[in-house]
């Protein structure tokens, strides 16, 4: 099979096949995710708190798999996990009409996670090896086809359970990701030949791990991703009663998750070109200042209608920091480690998404709306300032008008 470093026109080619493949398998799980999937455990019986188990089961099955699916991609190449990926994401929603109580849909949720704990690492990888220089810019596409998954498959489930039962829904679900098996077929494999003796698969996985662990970049672009989401997670869960409070209806606090997210998804792409020019670490500082300050911002607004222009800071700061930090990675990780670079990134990102929610909780029960967004806000005003200083230190890996740079070892 062709190297899909070869040309200009297989890199593309590849590009748009994934990108296609990833779109296809993200609308379709986000359409069996919200609202159907609530709905539908809360029709088998479940009380509130098993019902949030099962809604994010699947985010915690990927914070323990991505690192060891990424090693495993290193290993036997992208592809062969992407059909894994694509045999979970088509498969699986057809189970859920064998589904008949609460407990029985968690363990189905857990597996059905495989899918995206496969999907984030490999994907990232193999944009990343298909990029060159433009690597920040792709990924910032990629990204955007990805975030448009998550508007068009909830709005798509809202839609059919108009006329249609869950199980038909999940029927349909599976339906369309099947689809995405054309495109992954005819993806061109990234990883390059070799004829050297490889490692016994349990040593390979060890010292890929370890590798990766002594990477900085890796932990840093986990960490910066983590605290951004922590942020994030935390306003998408409680901007509605913030909107409560603030006189505002609920449809005011869907419109901030709306700005925000056509924000980011529109400059996913103008970020990732900008953290090509002007350094990776760069825009990551700028996107964590601009973070800060829209948290900063969200904890002073007096109406409804204000709520929307910590929404837009909100959504130019995603669109600054994501592709920023996943270049960093495919920059200063060698290729034969990247994808459990990649992995090791998204259980921290996982690690955000989950935590968010929780520590915002929290410190809204002690303290209140304003106090806990001025923390966050001031937390990530001060971590840019670290991040600034690493910059400094780093040098090579904030540019790409520079030579390739290797990872830090300090």
């Amino acid at each position: 099979m062709a190297d899909a470093a070869e040309t200009p026109d297989v890199r593309s080619r590849g590009f748009a096949l994934i990108t296609s493949a990833d779109f296809i398998v993200r609308s379709a799980y986000q359409m069996g995710k919200s609202p159907l999937l609530p709905l539908y455990a809360a029709a088998l019986g479940a009380g509130d708190i098993l019902l949030g188990f099962i809604v994010s089961v699947s985010t915690l099955t990927g914070m323990v798999l991505k690192p060891l699916v990424g090693v495993l991609s290193d290993r036997w190449g992208r592809r062969v996990w992407l059909l894994a990926g694509t045999a979970f994401f088509a498969g699986m929603p057809f189970v859920y009409a064998l589904v008949n109580t609460p407990e029985q849909l968690f363990v189905v949720r857990i597996i059905h996670g495989l899918a995206t704990a496969i999907y984030g690492p490999v994907t990232l990888a193999y944009v990343a090896e298909l990029s060159g220089k433009r690597r920040a810019e792709r990924l910032g596409w990629f990204s955007t086809a990805r975030n448009a998954g998550y508007v068009v498959g909830p709005a798509a489930a809202g839609w059919m359970l108009l006329t249609m039962d869950p199980v038909a829904v999940f029927t349909v679900v599976g339906i369309l990701s099947s689809a995405a098996f054309i495109p992954v077929l005819l993806l061109p494999e990234t990883a390059p030949k070799t004829s050297r003796r490889r490692a016994p698969v349990l040593s390979q996985i060890r010292q890929a791990l370890m590798t990766g662990g002594r990477t900085p970049a890796v932990w840093l672009a986990g960490g910066l991703d983590a605290g951004v989401f922590v942020a994030v997670y935390a306003v998408k869960t409680f901007v509605p009663l913030l909107a409560l409070s603030l006189g505002a209806n609920v449809a005011m606090a869907g419109a901030f998750l709306a700005v925000q997210e056509a924000v980011h998804l529109a400059l996913n792409p103008v970020g990732g070109r900008l953290s090509d020019r002007l350094g990776y670490l760069t825009m990551v500082v700028s996107g964590m200042v601009v973070l800060g300050s829209g948290l900063l911002l969200l904890s002073v607004v007096g109406s409804g209608l204000a709520l929307l222009a910590p929404a837009i800071l909100m959504g130019v700061a995603q669109a600054l920091v994501f592709p920023s930090t996943v270049a960093l990675v495919s920059a200063t990780v060698k290729g034969d480690n990247l994808g459990v670079g990649m992995g090791l990134v998204g259980s921290m990102k996982n690690v955000g998404k989950v935590a968010g929610p929780v520590l915002a909780g929290a410190l809204i029960a002690w303290l209140d709306f304003t106090i806990t967004f001025q923390i966050m806000g001031a937390a990530l005003l001060l971590g840019a300032i670290g991040v600034r200083i690493t910059a400094q230190r780093w040098g090579g890996p904030i540019s790409t008008h520079r030579p390739e740079p290797k990872a830090p070892t300090a």
